[in-house]
């Protein structure tokens, strides 16, 4: 007999997370499918700030505020803008801008923890309907299964997706190549750096930093096309991207030179700005399967966050009309997404152009 679940949650990241949570909270389990083996299969990622107005709604709503505010790291909200001669435009050490920094790992176990029955090594690779809202379900090992409401939380590339729209993401013309640097090893470095986020941008290329909680500076190489290197080879990779930024500070340089561990290439793509489907029974999207963007507004943890608690709030609200329930989510998702992804893309325009720092300065500081 096929498996049957009234709701499927496709995806346990942050967003599909939230919304298994506040769900939860109301009295109903929905069954949350992953890619992953299991929980710790690979790396999350690095530093999120969270939002008062998003993420921070979400986790209150989810019950977990509490647990959010125990992980945060304190003074992650620090600033840096810095110029590729080194030159510190703007130091700013306050830690009271409304966007607490976390990490990623940790964040999502504090989700993963508040909900119960993830299906782990469930990795889907095609849905499609059957009527009257209803979807069934195939995974790679050749399971099925149906569901009376198909949810993609399952990111970028999500298999859900083509159920409601034919849009795909697309290269936003910025990769970045993410690294480690040991900040105790390379304390000038660190010191540039300081304790929070570090932005070092010029002539269309980046170095940007994180502080982690346990003083590993997380970076990010930013470049409009990546070098053509095997990525396995580190020693190559960094000979390539030095190249790239011969000239700029030797302290900047170090986040090149003093990387350990992975270098990992990192393609930036996004949807459309705007992008939204005509309602579909027994489907949507969630998080960046809905409104995949840049990362330079600081947003997409957060709109996953705050769309799945309002999903699961308006199925709550709306107990036997599934239809009402999604009709009110994707009204009050849709323009909060364009708004932000269009905001993330003019940052790119911004931070990328010839002459950055004055307009990021202006951002930042806002009169």
């Amino acid at each position: 007999m096929t498996e049957h679940h009234s709701i499927a949650i496709i995806g346990a990241g942050l967003g599909g997370l939230a919304l298994a949570r506040v769900l939860r909270l109301g009295g109903i389990d929905a069954a949350v499918f992953d890619l992953d083996a299991g929980p710790d299969a690979r790396d999350q990622g690095g530093m999120l700030d969270i939002h008062e107005e998003t993420g921070q709604v979400a986790l209150r709503a989810a019950g977990l505020y509490d647990e959010f505010a125990a992980a945060v790291h304190v003074g992650g909200q620090a600033t840096r803008v810095v110029r590729p001669d080194g030159t510190v435009a703007l130091a700013d050490d306050s830690d009271d801008g409304g966007r607490p920094e976390v990490n990623r790992q940790d964040l999502r176990r504090i989700l993963l923890d508040s909900v119960a029955g993830i299906r782990w090594d469930a990795k889907v690779t095609g849905a499609r309907p059957l009527g009257d809202g209803r979807h069934e379900v195939t995974l790679a090992d050749g399971r099925v299964f149906t569901t009376d409401l198909l949810i993609g939380a399952d990111g970028a590339w999500s298999k859900v997706r083509p159920l409601v729209s034919d849009a795909t993401p697309v290269h936003c013309g910025v990769s970045f190549v993410e690294t480690d640097v040991p900040s105790g090893r390379y304390p000038e470095t660190a010191r540039l750096a300081g304790g929070g986020v570090m932005f070092a941008l010029g002539g269309g290329r980046g170095l940007l930093t994180h502080r982690e909680p346990e003083g590993t500076l997380h970076a990010y190489v930013a470049l409009r096309s990546l070098p053509e290197v095997d990525y396995a080879d580190s020693a190559a990779v960094k000979a390539a991207l030095l190249a790239e930024f011969a000239g700029w500070d030797p302290r900047l340089r170090t986040l090149i030179s003093g990387a350990e561990g992975a270098m990992v290439p990192r393609p930036i793509h996004a949807l459309p700005v705007g992008h939204r489907w005509p309602r579909t029974p027994g489907v949507t999207l969630l998080g960046d399967a809905a409104h995949l963007m840049s990362p330079f507004a600081g947003e997409g943890a957060n709109l996953a966050l705050i769309d799945g608690a309002d999903l699961a709030q308006a199925l709550l609200a709306h107990p036997g009309d599934t239809e009402a329930a999604l009709a009110a989510y994707e009204q009050r998702m849709f323009p909060r997404a364009e708004q932000e992804a269009r905001g993330s893309a003019e940052n790119l325009t911004l931070l990328f152009g010839p002459d950055p720092v004055p307009g990021l300065l202006e951002m930042l500081t806002p009169a």
